[in-house]
């Protein structure tokens, strides 16, 4: 039997965007994913503000996302992005982490259906959150 999580994993780890970007799979199962993304000055968007460039936010929720999709019980390998809106809600406050968490609510034959949230230490106060469609690869 496949250890979904750990090939969602090893997936992500090898993506070397996800590498040049800091991100670090914290939590992965069941369809669920949990991606942090430290604070760095060369992901900065605004230098006179200090923060993260929009860009930087949408990877790591796309990527989580995607994790989401390759942990749950019912898909059945890998995936790729359909469809991805994020809603940003404020900046990420600069020197903080971004973490996101994404659950994988529904699959069908073809496809996964995903909700995300980012945030910063303000986990009450959302940085973005997502909303996305993700295809399902046939086993």
């Amino acid at each position: 039997m496949v250890d979904k999580a750990q090939l969602a994993r090893h997936f992500i780890e090898a993506i070397p965007h996800c590498q040049a970007l800091g991100m670090e799979l914290t939590d992965i199962g069941e369809g669920m994913a949990v991606i942090e993304m430290p604070y760095d000055d060369k992901l900065v968007g605004d230098p006179k503000t200090g923060v993260i460039h929009g860009g930087a936010v949408s990877a790591i929720m796309d990527t989580c996302c995607g994790a989401a999709v390759m942990s749950h019980p019912a898909a059945p390998g890998g995936t790729a992005t359909i469809d991805l809106r994020i809603d940003y809600m404020r900046g990420a406050t600069p020197g903080q982490k971004i973490v996101t968490k994404a659950h994988c609510y529904q699959i069908t034959r073809n496809v996964a259906f995903v909700r995300a949230t980012a945030f910063d230490d303000d986990a009450d106060h959302p940085v973005a959150t997502a909303a996305g469609s993700f295809t399902v690869e046939k086993a």
